[in-house]
């Protein structure tokens, strides 16, 4: 039989675990989890009607454990949601509560087992690229990479250090502590919030002020709103004026909106402008795209709790991508520019590819 265990933090979410429960199923068609993989219970509305059901009878197992990261974060759900339910923090709390119990997948709770080393990797990934021309530890505009951009696609890195020094016209200081945003997706909520308050300690400078902090990933500026984060997307638009067409720069880009600059953070019409300014013509797009637009399957930690579902995602992507005629995907996602790249599919990041369009000194 199933322990009976008390899960007080999903007290606090009765209301919108309620809304999904007693829903229609409007909902179904919009996640990328229930589209790979067929199945009530990986449904919005499966996965709020399966955690409803632990924090009335208090019966969790880990069947029922794991279903709570059968998401990517993609806020798609809320789109078709006439009460625009928060489905995504939702399911982080249900994260939290079994995460405390000692539940979840074995792949994520293997990963909070290496979070310290995971973190050390991350901030020796951005001391090296202190290094780079235009750093400075003592600049009143801090940079945030975010983990993945950092450790797993430093030549992105490096572009975005470039794009946020030209674009200002003064150093960046690069910050070493993290958003939060991979531990808060895996459960370990103290620690997200840990992670969050090192890193406002950190943005402020020796003379006791906050520095402007700017974001690369979008999925950073999220959970960090509190700081006023500028997106180095934002940036470049308010500075559109320093780009160009850039010569042998691909014409065939298809533009892939990343569900935290877009159903996040609201910036569809500014990546767009953005791209058409360096390739001299709008950027190709996908059938579905803006608020409709379809996930990757890299978000929420899917691809450690789920992988054979986020590779099926991320292949439905590629598909899309070359019944419309290839090219090369261009994101403002680290985790979908891996996934995608892992896929065999050509990816290059927004930042590269605004980088390459930077009008040249003099």
């Amino acid at each position: 039989m199933p322990a009976r265990q008390r899960l007080p933090l999903l007290a606090e979410r009765e209301a919108e675990l309620s809304t999904c429960a007693y829903c229609p199923k409007l909902c179904r068609a919009t996640c990328p989890v229930s589209d790979a993989l067929p199945s009530e219970a990986v449904t919005p509305w499966g996965k709020m009607t399966s955690a409803f059901d632990v924090a009335r009878t208090g019966k969790l197992d880990a069947e029922r454990a794991e279903l709570a990261w059968a998401c990517t974060g993609c806020l798609r759900c809320r789109e078709a949601c006439d009460h625009r339910n928060p489905v995504t923090e939702t399911l982080d709390d249900a994260r939290a509560d079994y995460v405390a119990l000692g539940r979840g997948p074995a792949s994520v709770l293997q990963l909070l087992e290496r979070r310290e080393q995971v973190e050390a990797e991350h901030a020796a990934a951005v001391t090296a690229l202190r290094q780079q021309p235009g750093v400075s530890p003592t600049a009143e505009t801090a940079l945030l990479l975010g983990c993945r951009y950092a450790r797993e696609l430093p030549d992105v890195a490096r572009d975005a250090i470039r794009l946020a020094v030209r674009l200002t016209g003064r150093p960046v200081r690069l910050l070493s502590g993290c958003c939060g945003a991979w531990q808060q997706a895996a459960g370990a909520r103290n620690a997200a919030q840990a992670s969050r308050e090192r890193l406002a300690g950190e943005l402020r400078d020796t003379g006791s002020r906050t520095a402007r902090l700017l974001v690369l990933d979008p999925g950073c500026a999220l959970p960090l709103r509190e700081l006023d984060p500028l997106t180095l997307v934002e940036l470049a638009a308010r500075h559109i004026d320093q780009l160009s067409v850039a010569s042998g720069q691909d014409k065939g880009l298809r533009y892939h909106d990343s569900c935290s600059l877009g159903r996040g953070l609201g910036l569809y019409e500014e990546p767009r402008r953005l791209l058409s300014a360096v390739l001299g013509e709008p950027a190709l797009e996908f059938a579905f795209n803006r608020s409709a637009a379809r996930c990757s399957g890299a978000g929420g930690l899917l691809p450690v709790s789920m992988p054979d579902v986020a590779r099926t995602i991320a292949q439905r992507r590629r598909q899309e991508h070359e019944e419309l005629g290839g090219g090369t995907i261009v994101t403002s996602c680290a985790s979908s520019l891996s996934l995608f790249r892992k896929q065999g599919v050509p990816a290059a990041d927004l930042i590269t590819v605004l980088a390459r369009g930077l009008v040249p000194d003099g």
